[in-house]
C-alpha cells in the first residue's frame, strides 16, 4: 500500500518548543546527525534509549520515502569528567582516565568500547549509521573552525587555551533557555584562570607534558574541547545547515547549546533546523547514572531472561519524549506484548488452507484503516504507543476472524505484507525469545535430537518429559526443532 499523502510528519522541535511539520532542506533527502557514545565504558540502557529513539525517527523517514544520510560520531577525546559543571570543559579526559586505570592505550580503550557499542546496536536492531566518524580523525577540521572563530572575534586564546566568548553571541541560550543572564545568576561555573568570563567554554586546551592525546596547533600542543568535535564532524559530512540533530535531553545543555553557538558564528548560517531530544530513562524516579549505581547493561537484561527485543519493545511502548521509569514489571509487560505479536505472526505464517475461507471478511478497506491509524500516530511526533495500539487492535480482530474461519489466504498474505512494511519502522526481530533459553535446556534438546536420529525413541521421550518438568516444550519440525517455554 502506498504512503497516505494526506498525513504529514510533525516532530517536536526543541529549538522552537513546539511540534512542527517536517520540511527537509533538499526534497526527498534528509541529513541527520546523532551524538554518539564517548567510548570509555559500556553503554547502558539509558544510552540505548536515545539511540533507539533516533532509529525510530530514521526508520519512519525512510518508510515515508526519504533518503536519509545518518552520521553518528564516536567521541574518543575531549569529553571531560566534570561535565556536570555548566560548560563541561574541566576535569580529566574520560577516555584517558580509563586508559590509565586499565594500563592500556587510549586507542585500545576506544577500539574495545566502540566495538561493544556497535555490537549492542546490532543486537537492538538499530540501523547502522552511514558513517561513524571518530573525533581524533577530525582534529584538522576542528582547528580550522577555531581559527575562524578567533579571526571573527568570537573566541580568544590565552596561554595555549582557546575559549568561546558567549557574550559575543546574542542568541546564546535559545535552545536550552540558559541565556547569559541565567548563567550569571544560577549556573555552576568553572573559574579557569585563562577565561575572560566563567561562562565561556573551551574550544582547545593546552596539554600537560604527560597528556596521552595531544596535537600541534597554532596555539601550541593541546587537544580539542568536547563541543567543537560535533560541529566539525556534522558540518564535514552534512553541510553547514543540517535537517535533524538528535540526542538525549541531557545533551541540550551545555553540549548542544555550545554546538549552536560555535557553528553559527563560524558559518553565519542556522546550524540545525530540527532538534530532536528524547526523555530520560529512570529507575524509581531517578536518572540512571554511574554515580547512583543504578545503571543496567544489555547483559543485565539478558541475565533476567529477557532479550534485546523485549527491551526494544519496552522503549517503543513509551513516547520518546516522556520520562520512562524502568522496572522488571515493565519488562514483563513488554515481553508479553512482543510475544503476542510474535505468536500472531507465527500463526499467520503457519495457518493451513483448510482453516481459511475462500472469501474472507477482512478486506482492503479494513487493512487500509489500520495503516491509516498507524501512520496517523507516527506522523504525530512518532507516537509509537498509539501506533502499537493499532496493531494490537488488528491482532484482536484478525484472531477472531481466523477462529471463525472468516478470513482468506489472500487476506492473510496482505496482513503479513502489511506487517513487514510497518515493522521496517518498529524494527522488531520476532521469535527472539529462543535466545533466552538456558544452556542446560539447549543441551537436553540436542541430546534428544541425537537420540531421535539414532532411533532411540524411548530415550527421546524421556528427555521430552524431563524438558516438560523443567517448563519447556519441544516441537519437532522437518529438519530441526523448536523450544518453547510452557
Amino acid at each position: 500500500m502506498s504512503r497516505v499523502a494526506c498525513y504529514m510528519l510533525h516532530i517536536y522541535n526543541t529549538l522552537t518548543n513546539r511540534k512542527e511539520e517536517f520540511k527537509p532542506i533538499h526534497p526527498g533527502k534528509v541529513g541527520m546527525y546523532t551524538c554518539g557514545p564517548t567510548v570509555y565504558g559500556y553503554i547502558h540502557i539509558g544510552n540505548i534509549r536515545a539511540y533507539t529513539n533516533a532509529d525510530i525517527l530514521r526508520r519512519y523517514l525512510e518508510y515515508a520515502g526519504y533518503e536519509v544520510r545518518h552520521i553518528k560520531n564516536i567521541t574518543d577525546v575531549g569529553h571531560l569528567t566534570d561535565d556536570d559543571l555548566a560548560q563541561g570543559d574541566s576535569g580529566e579526559d574520560k577516555l584517558i582516565k580509563k586508559a590509565l586505570s586499565e594500563k592500556k592505550t587510549p586507542q585500545e580503550i576506544a577500539d574495545f568500547y566502540e566495538s561493544y557499542f556497535r555490537s549492542v546496536e546490532n543486537e537492538m536492531h538499530i540501523l547502522p549509521a552511514q558513517y561513524f566518524p571518530r573525533a581524533t580523525a577530525h582534529v584538522p577540521q576542528m582547528i580550522k573552525i577555531i581559527e575562524g572563530l578567533i579571526e571573527k572575534g568570537y573566541a580568544y586564546e590565552k596561554n595555549g587555551n582557546v575559549f568561546f566568548d558567549i557574550s559575543k553571541f546574542k542568541d546564546y541560550g535559545k535552545l536550552s533557555g540558559n541565556t547569559l543572564e541565567n548563567l550569571k545568576v544560577g549556573a555552576r561555573l568553572e573559574e579557569h584562570p585563562d577565561k575572560k568570563n566563567p561562562w565561556d567554554f573551551a574550544l582547545w586546551l593546552k596539554a600537560p607534558e604527560e597528556h596521552l592525546m595531544k596535537w600541534k596547533s597554532p596555539w601550541g600542543i593541546g587537544y580539542p574541547g568536547w563541543h567543537i568535535e560535533c560541529s566539525a564532524m556534522s558540518t564535514e559530512y552534512l553541510g553547514e545547515t543540517i535537517d535533524i540533530h538528535t540526542g538525549g535531553e541531557d545533551n541540550i545543555f551545555p553540549h548542544h547549546e555550545a554546538e549552536i553557538a560555535q557553528t553559527e558564528c563560524f558559518t553565519g548560517k542556522q546550524f540545525v533546523n530540527y532538534w530532536f531530544h528524547g526523555g530520560m530513562l529512570q529507575e524509581k524516579g531517578e536518572k540512571m547514572s554511574k554515580s547512583k549505581g543504578n545503571l543496567y547493561l544489555i547483559e543485565d537484561i539478558k541475565k533476567k531472561g529477557y532479550t534485546a527485543m523485549d527491551l526494544r519493545m519496552l522503549l517503543i511502548s513509551s513516547h520518546y519524549k516522556s520520562s520512562l521509569n524502568f522496572s522488571w514489571d515493565a519488562m514483563d509487560q513488554a515481553k508479553k506484548n512482543l510475544d503476542r505479536i510474535s505468536e500472531f505472526i507465527k500463526k499467520l505464517k503457519s495457518v493451513e488452507p483448510m482453516e481459511l475461507s475462500k472469501k474472507g471478511k477482512f478486506d482492503d478497506k479494513k487493512l487500509k484503516g489500520y495503516q491509516d491509524k498507524f501512520e496517523s500516530a507516527m506522523d504525530d511526533d512518532l507516537n509509537t504507543p498509539l501506533a502499537l495500539s493499532a496493531i494490537y487492535e488488528m491482532i484482536t480482530e484478525v484472531n477472531k476472524l481466523m477462529n471463525d474461519k472468516k478470513i482468506s489466504a489472500d487476506q492473510v498474505k496482505d496482513i503479513l505484507n502489511f506487517w513487514e512494511k510497518i515493522n521496517d519502522v518498529l524494527g522488531l526481530r520476532l521469535y527472539e525469545k529462543e535466545e533466552a533459553v538456558p544452556d542446560e535446556i539447549k543441551e537436553l534438546a540436542e541430546e534428544r535430537e541425537s537420540a531421535r536420529k539414532e532411533k532411540d525413541f524411548k530415550k527421546a521421550d524421556k528427555i521430552r518429559d524431563k524438558l516438560k518438568e523443567k517448563g519447556y516444550e519441544i516441537k519437532d519440525l522437518e529438519e530441526k526443532y523448536e523450544i518453547k517455554k510452557i
